[in-house]
């Protein structure tokens, strides 16, 4: 690999095209006119982004030895309808107005209501919309991994991982909702809510599935190689959205400026910046932090306070230490060396991705 996007840059378009096959596929269930706002939803949805999680599953198992098949691309893509599914719900819970630079799916629907003058709320039908999206594309990850044409012997070693992925994730939901219910967190809290709704879900566990689905079986070195790479880059790499939620570029995120600090993400930096504050700092975050209505000054004025405090250098701190322990757990693992090369410059494209 020659820079920290050749991993990717490989991948994506074969998971695309993957993608593009399994939905059209489908076609025929959408041939009522009014199911075609369902569909294209869906195909909307699935365009752009990173595609990081079929790429860490690939190389998964090219680390593990395992030879290119067309098979484990289907696998791999079906953790990105896993993604899509939870995007969707994660704009629901967080009334999110935009997603890569498109209306979130529940506003998408909400318009639809509006502009068709229909009766009720409209509001209420674009969240209903929204969840019942988000739980077609549950359904067809599940579709999509069982169906891959990967050996029956590797789906079933792999599968049990597959099912705790998502009962992780799910978990890792609830407790978002829950530090945002609470209002207050501790980086440890912050961290642990990331882990179970982003780090494993994101790196370890897509890992893990593509090493277990070619060794057929759970070998104790793919659980330390995963626990220990897969963890640090995961941590890492929710690190730095927290910071692209703060400072990130709407044109490169594809969300609006300030949006995770109007949504009050109780984040890994939002806890650091609280913890190193004064006192009439932490008064203002505390006052900003979930307000709605913040405008550009108030997103300003936290800004200024992250960065003051030393939080937004500490964050930066951390996910280059997160990476330096992740590579070294590469360089003492049994794995094969190009497989071993790219996932180093995966875990470098994960952490300093700007959209």
């Amino acid at each position: 690999m020659t820079n920290a996007t050749a991993p990717l840059d490989f991948i994506r378009p074969e998971v695309d095209q993957a993608l593009q096959r399994f939905v059209d596929r489908r076609r025929a269930a959408f041939d009522d006119p009014d199911l075609a706002a369902v569909l294209g939803a869906v195909r909307d949805f699935l365009v752009g982004g990173k595609r990081l999680r079929p790429a860490f599953c690939y190389w998964g198992w090219r680390a593990a030895g395992g030879a290119d098949d067309p098979g484990v691309i289907s696998a791999a893509s079906a953790l990105e309808l896993l993604q899509a599914s939870a995007l969707v719900h994660d704009d629901v819970m967080d009334s999110s107005d935009m997603r890569r630079g498109m209306p979130s799916a529940h506003r998408r629907f909400e318009k639809l209501h509006v502009d068709s003058g229909w009766h009720g709320s409209a509001v209420q039908f674009g969240e209903g919309a929204a969840i019942l999206v988000g739980n077609l594309l549950l359904i067809w990850s599940g579709e999509l991994w069982r169906t891959s044409g990967l050996p029956a012997e590797s789906l079933a070693a792999a599968q049990p991982v597959f099912d705790h992925m998502l009962t992780e994730l799910m978990n890792g939901q609830y407790l978002d909702l829950l530090a945002q219910a609470h209002g207050e967190n501790s980086f440890e809290s912050a961290r642990r809510v990331a882990l179970f709704k982003s780090g494993k879900y994101s790196v370890e566990h897509p890992l893990r599935l593509g090493m277990i689905l070619a060794a057929q079986s759970r070998e104790p070195w793919i659980d330390q190689v995963c626990a220990g790479y897969g963890q640090n880059v995961g941590i890492a790499f929710q690190l730095r959205d927290d910071v692209l939620g703060v400072f990130g570029d709407p044109a490169e995120t594809g969300k609006p400026a300030g949006d995770d600090l109007r949504e009050g993400k109780r984040t890994m930096l939002i806890a650091r910046t609280l913890e190193l504050a004064s006192p009439a700092q932490a008064r203002s975050v505390r006052a900003l932090v979930g307000d709605p209505k913040l405008d550009e000054e108030g997103v300003a004025a936290l800004r200024a306070v992250i960065e003051d405090t030393g939080a937004l250098a500490s964050a930066e701190e951390l996910i280059t230490t997160y990476v330096q322990e992740a590579v070294a757990v590469l360089d003492a693992a049994p794995i094969e060396a190009e497989a071993r090369e790219a996932l180093k410059a995966l875990a470098i494209a994960a952490t300093t991705r700007r959209n």
